[in-house]
């Protein structure tokens, strides 16, 4: 039975799956961190907004559109693309699960 569940767990890439998931959230949480942190301020200062881009937003009648976060947000998401891009096509990640035979 246990011999099964290892064999299970090889062919269904359940390690690997669980290892991406946990270098998926570090991988995030260090690409928010260059967005906010270094990408957003320059950012704002091209568009004349010094600070924080996140914080940028204009008012339409009594609505708020918060187009700063929705840039910050925007920025994560083609970072973190590209990262995983390179991650399965460069590295050939795609190739570490074993082939069904």
């Amino acid at each position: 039975m246990l011999r099964d569940f290892i064999e299970f767990i090889r062919e269904k890439g359940v390690v690997g799956l669980a290892v991406g998931f946990l270098m998926g959230g570090a991988i995030s949480k260090l690409v928010t961190a260059l967005v906010e942190d270094i990408i957003n301020p320059l950012v704002g200062l091209m568009l004349g907004k010094a600070g924080n881009l996140a914080e940028a937003s204009v008012m339409v009648g009594t609505a708020t559109l918060k187009w700063g976060a929705f840039i910050t947000t925007l920025i994560d998401f083609i970072i973190i693309c590209a990262v995983i891009y390179l991650g399965v096509r460069v590295l050939r990640l795609d190739r570490i699960d074993k082939k069904k035979t």
